[in-house]
């Protein structure tokens, strides 16, 4: 499962939840919800966290006796002897408390650290440094050394004085379905959620918008959404007047303890409450929405647009967008554009809070190849009721930091408002699910922190309504999951017995086959590729094999690479060969295990529109290049038709299966220039054959690709049914016999296989070709087979009377079916 990487701020986190937990406390909780914590980070607020610094008091100061810009100091820092330190300050005098550095102190300058000696400074003896603002890292200031409140007990630690908090930042690994969390309130809120359940006292607040007040309506813009599929929320605010500027120190600390880089005020504002609250928002330069107007609308196929990036796209026909009155000025919950964004000449905003349909966003996202933290979380579906709330936040905000005045109404367009989730439970069904008898009044308290109501109660069965923001709590399994993520998953004992019904399957299972035949293909060279079951659906226009029509095809594609299931193997395997050749690496020997699919329209029925998909189970072998590598003792060979087939022989004869006992059929594949079709009981089961100069040109393969596809579920089948005898073997020796014989070339050697054990039923055990002839000195139309006869009696030795009797059952045999003649 892919996790989203996000970081959390332990005190920022500590602005919504007020609780005394300490970070490694909180980061044991977040791992038991599933929240899991990646790492726990210590950011100090100054390097070093002035250890060692304390604050002392200036008892004396004399001029140093040789040096007119130096003074001797003593200096109180609470410990038995005040200490003797030279210091070069201007403004040091006795009576002051100082911040003072004692001896073994290391102060840093950027990445330069600095450790405080005991020395001799122009022949006095100096046991510290008295420090200025700039030498511990507080400020710039040099100008002399920090005077501080008189009234600060001497000896308190110079950290404490100042109140540095050292920051700690959380790196969470976020699960898909976890969206809900994908902010610090979020985070919180799932926090609170476990010690309310658990009785632990604590309290969850949300900063408050009650000082929202709209102060005129002189800059109002209108909204118009005219998709109101991809956009069921769109909400927005004017503030005017505005100074953009760079923020403050608190907003910026925030952001950079997460790794975000300030930009000005505006901009962090909007940040700063996405990764608060979960809910992306955008800020437009008013003056430049041409025609003070905004349109939520597609945009023709093709439309240019230039993006924050600078980089210029061609928008897709079905890209939502934020446009004024002539042309876009947004991707809708993705990228913003160049042209319409906040500057520091901007002094009127448009702010948008809004929800997106996650399908639509993915789409977009990924056809452009964006990935942003809004594009992120509009995906997976932000809270459709959190817009509004987190408008008069970041309105609120940009009067404080950036002045101005909000300027017109909160414009809010939510034509069907986003019901919240009816789930039924079933509390006897939901603690067989989590394996332990959870008393109900603890199930009711876990699910009333996690804010799932309980509509109704019937028996054991209960009704919750759930806010959406909790979009991947939809079905019964879902609740079971929440509410044993918050009781404890180590509070679910491991039972001292295991209670389980054993059955015994006589007949080999899938994977047991499947395996036995990877480990088999794996130790003859051949490596195993794993593909995506969706693919292109031009691959098959104008197949004959696998036309286009019978490809099953996806509702809402991705893309159009990935806009149908294979009907095949072959083109995954000749995407991996075509990318490997390229890379200089071109001698392969592939497989892959997989499902193919098909559509039937003819097979549609209303009652069971399932009748109209199928779905099979193949493996596909591919050879191409050298048999081996090049070496100064082996010579290089290249792979042919007869390494594929031998391959594929050695696989089926693992389990039992001869190729000669197959029944053969012309390869219809259009993909195959020269093949075979073999059938097992009457089924297409193995295709194989060289890959037509024209597909592997589609692939840019130079080599010839030779390719097998086998129906692994019919092997599988067989196996299942095949029945393993033995016997024991037999102490009489087995005879060989050899014949040559001249032959209409359309004649095959499995037709002389066949003809053989049909004569020579009881005593043949094997038939072999040891050679092939064609050419000089035969008649046009002949060949020329060898083949080889060993012939068994297991029960006695063949006399010379009974193998010449069979060899001229045979002779005569392939005389009157095949005209064969002796050479």
């Amino acid at each position: 499962m892919n996790l989203f990487k996000m970081n959390i701020s332990y005190s920022w986190l500590k602005d919504y939840l007020k609780t005394d937990l300490t970070p490694e406390q909180i980061s044991e909780i977040l791992t038991s919800i599933g929240l899991e914590v990646d790492s726990l980070e210590k950011e100090e607020a100054i390097k070093g966290g002035l250890e060692g610094v304390v604050v002392g008091y200036v008892l004396e100061c004399e001029r140093h006796p040789d040096a007119d810009k130096l003074s001797v100091t003593k200096v109180d820092v609470g410990a038995a002897e005040p200490l003797q330190i030279v210091c070069g300050a201007p403004n040091v005098a006795a009576g002051q408390k100082v911040p003072v550095a004692t001896v073994g102190t290391v102060l840093y300058s950027g990445d330069e650290e600095f450790k405080i000696k005991k020395s001799k400074i122009r022949g006095v003896e100096s046991l510290g440094m008295i420090c200025a603002e700039d030498e511990l890292g507080l400020g710039a200031s040099h100008d002399g050394i920090m005077v501080l409140d008189p009234q600060t007990p001497v000896g308190t630690p110079a950290k404490e004085y100042f109140k540095l908090e050292d920051e700690y930042v959380f790196e969470i690994g976020l699960t898909p379905n976890r969206i809900d969390a994908a902010s610090h309130y979020g985070v919180a809120r799932d926090i609170a959620a476990y010690l309310k359940a658990n009785g632990v006292a604590c309290s969850l607040e949300k900063p408050s918008v009650d000082a929202f007040k709209v102060d005129s309506t002189s800059r109002v813009i209108p909204v118009e959404v005219q998709n109101v599929e991809a956009c069921p929320r769109y909400s927005g605010i004017t503030v005017s007047n505005v100074k953009v500027a760079p923020s403050p120190e608190w907003l910026q600390k925030k952001l950079r303890a997460i790794g975000i880089n300030p930009k000005n005020n505006v901009v962090d504002i909007t940040n700063f409450i996405l990764h608060e609250l979960g809910q992306p928002l955008h800020a437009f330069d008013a003056a430049k929405i041409s025609g003070a107007k905004v349109v939520v609308r597609t945009t023709p196929e093709a439309t240019p647009f230039t993006t924050l990036d600078g980089v210029e796209r061609k928008l897709n026909e079905n890209d939502l967008m934020i446009c004024n009155a002539a042309e876009p000025m947004c991707i809708a919950g993705v990228f913003g554009g160049l042209d319409s964004g906040v500057t520091e000449a901007t002094t009127d905003i448009f702010i948008e809070s809004a929800y997106f349909n996650p399908v639509s966003v993915r789409k977009t996202a990924r056809r452009h190849g964006l990935n942003t933290d809004s594009s992120f979380r509009f995906e997976r579906g932000v809270d459709p009721n959190l817009t509004i709330y987190a408008l008069k936040r970041a309105a609120i905000l940009v009067k404080e930091l950036a002045g101005g005045e909000i300027s017109s109404d909160i414009i809010d367009i939510y034509p069907n408002p986003i019901e919240n989730f009816t789930v039924e439970v079933s509390l006897n069904r939901m603690r067989k699910l989590i394996g332990k008898d959870i008393e109900t009044e603890t199930i009711k308290n876990i699910l009333a922190a996690l804010d799932i109501a309980i509509v109704k109660e019937e028996g054991d069965a209960l009704l919750l309504s759930v806010e959406p923001y909790r979009v991947d709590v939809q079905r019964e399994a879902d609740v079971v999951e929440e509410v044993l993520r918050i009781y404890g998953y180590n509070n679910i004992e491991m039972p001292l017995q295991v209670r389980s019904t054993l059955s015994f399957e006589p007949r080999p299972e899938k994977d047991r086959i499947v395996n036995t035949a990877a480990d088999l293909l794996s130790s003859n060279g051949f490596n195993e590729i794993m593909s995506n079951s969706l693919t292109k659906a031009g691959y098959y226009q104008d197949l004959a094999a696998y036309p286009e029509e019978k490809a099953v095809r996806i509702i809402n594609p991705l893309s159009g690479d990935l806009s149908v299931m294979r009907q095949t193997l072959f083109f995954n395997g000749m995407e991996a060969i075509g990318l490997n050749t390229s890379h200089r690496n071109a001698d392969l020997k592939l497989y892959e295990f997989g499902n193919v699919y098909s559509y039937n329209a003819e097979k549609a029925n209303g009652e069971n529109h399932l009748r109209a998909y199928t779905e099979n189970y193949h493996v596909a072998l591919f050879v191409t290049g050298n048999k081996n590598a090049e070496s100064w003792n082996t010579k290089v060979e290249q792979s042919d038709y007869f390494t594929l087939r031998a391959s594929v022989e050695q696989l089926l004869l693992r389990f039992g299966i001869s190729l000669f006992d197959l029944k053969t059929d012309e390869c219809s594949l259009d993909f195959i220039s020269d093949g075979v079709t073999y059938l097992l009981n009457g089924k297409k089961f193995v295709e194989m054959g060289v890959v037509a100069k024209k597909f592997r040109n589609q692939f840019d393969v130079k080599n010839d690709v030779f390719f097998a596809e086998i129906r692994f579920d019919l092997l599988i089948n067989f196996v299942r049914n095949n029945k393993t005898t033995y016997k024991e073997i037999s102490k009489f020796q087995e005879v060989r016999r050899d014949l040559a014989l001249l032959l209409d070339k359309k004649v095959t050697f499995a037709q002389l296989r066949e003809t053989a054990f049909q004569t020579e039923k009881k005593f043949l055990k094997k038939v072999g070709l040891f050679d092939v002839y064609e050419g000089k000195n035969l008649p046009e139309g002949k060949k020329s087979y060898a083949l080889s006869f060993i012939l068994q009696d297991e029960t006695k030795t063949l006399t010379d009377q009974q193998i010449d009797r069979m060899m001229d059952n045979l002779i005569k045999a392939f005389d009157r079916n095949f005209g064969a003649q002796l050479r």
